[in-house]
């Protein structure tokens, strides 16, 4: 018998880079499923093959990467909202059952919680980067664009959109 190792989970934030006007039907289904209707929209989700999926399928209109806890913090406390688009307060997080900011971003970032099931907005609406993107939103990262899978370096990019 093998032992299989159990899959740990990771907390992704994916933003749209792109305008999806020219884009295929699939893609534009699979970025309405994510809810990034506009560009410097993100969502934070967990790396279950369902989501990996779809961001194979919207690679050229997003970016994404691993998250840390202080990003995710960020996030929340800059750019959180409840499902009737009031501002994310240290109340209002008791009310969802929790002690503090801290705490839901802990719960979050650990994928024991996800914020859409706890009335929140699933999309967090960034500021373009400060001083720009540093490539083309066509290219992928890889290539020197921005587009596509990014590793860690996602957290910077996310704090100079905040």
């Amino acid at each position: 018998m093998s032992e299989q190792q159990p899959q740990t989970c990771k907390c992704l934030i994916v933003v749209k880079v792109r305008g999806d006007i020219s884009a295929q039907r699939e893609a534009k289904e699979t970025l309405d499923l994510l809810h990034l209707n506009h560009t410097n929209h993100a969502i934070i989700i967990d790396n279950r093959p369902a989501f990996l999926g779809m961001l194979q399928r919207a690679h050229n209109y997003v970016t994404w990467g691993e998250a840390t806890k202080e990003t995710v913090m960020l996030m929340l406390k800059k750019r959180g909202k409840l499902t009737g688009g009031k501002t994310l307060t240290e109340e209002n997080v008791q009310l969802l059952g929790y002690k503090s900011i801290d705490e839901l971003a802990d719960a979050i970032f650990t994928c024991k919680a996800q914020q859409w099931k706890l009335g929140m907005q699933p999309v967090f609406k960034l500021h373009p980067p400060t001083k720009g993107y540093k490539g083309k939103t066509k290219k992928s990262f890889k290539a020197g664009g921005e587009a596509g899978y990014r590793g860690e370096a996602i957290n910077e990019l996310i704090k100079r959109m905040v």
